[in-house]
């Protein structure tokens, strides 16, 4: 019976770090998500002309306040599953 209790609070224990866990991994790729759409708002400003240019730097700069916020959202995360 004691190695039953046991084995069932290993379980739950993996299966906590298994979730915190992938927090971390989603808004890591939240935040690579956004950082590739920045790039892309970029490239779009560079080849448009002056009035739309100014609406895709804005956009770049939403996206990679979005993807800041998401990198440190993985790292709190990160933290959490390792604690």
């Amino acid at each position: 019976m004691k190695k039953f209790i046991s084995a069932l609070a290993l379980l739950v224990i993996a299966g906590t770090a298994f979730a915190q866990a992938g927090t971390a991994v989603k808004e890591t790729a939240k935040a690579t998500a956004e950082t590739a759409k920045q790039g892309t708002e970029n490239v779009k400003a560079a080849a448009t002309d002056e009035p739309k240019s100014t609406v895709h730097k804005a956009k770049a700069k939403v996206h990679k306040a979005k993807a800041k916020q998401h990198g440190k959202n993985a790292k709190a995360a990160a933290k959490e599953a390792v604690q």
